[in-house]
């Protein structure tokens, strides 16, 4: 996973990549060819949100996704660095459930739903992944989702 900061705003935002995929379209004359690009952009202070970015060539993609995960924050509750409550939530396919901890614990996620944890700035929180599904997008999205449905 690559890290790269794109910094022109006055908010200290970082960026991580959650994936590169090779897309492809069916055209009249074949398969024309995409790469995909999924961002989470985060100030690990109690701001996030996800980017997808599609272009030509990966490095088009990384910018496009940076920027629409820029446009994309969202302000989290947080309560001495966890999350206020439980709380589950459904995207797509995947589904997730996030637990407060104790101070100390950690993040104890594992994949995408770690890396949207991380860069929201949330220190304490056990999170379940429910579905069986593999997509890393849907499961940034549904712990998103999570995180966007917390009342503080």
């Amino acid at each position: 996973m690559a890290r790269f900061s794109n910094n022109k705003n006055k908010e200290d935002l970082q960026f991580q990549i959650i994936s590169i995929d090779r897309v492809t379209r069916v055209v009249a004359g074949g398969k024309r060819l995409s790469f995909r690009v999924v961002t989470v952009a985060g100030d690990k202070a109690g701001k996030v949100g996800i980017g997808i970015g599609k272009g030509k060539d990966v490095s088009e993609a990384m910018d496009k996704a940076a920027y629409k995960a820029r446009k994309n924050l969202t302000e989290i509750p947080l309560i001495n660095g966890t999350i206020p409550h439980e709380i589950e939530a459904k995207y797509s396919s995947a589904k997730v459930l996030l637990k407060p901890a104790k101070q100390g614990r950690g993040v104890i996620a594992g994949g995408a739903a770690r890396v949207v944890l991380t860069m929201s700035g949330v220190h304490d929180v056990t999170c379940k992944i429910l579905s069986r599904t593999t997509n890393k997008l849907t499961t940034a999205s549904a712990t998103l989702r999570a995180l966007q449905k917390l009342k503080g």
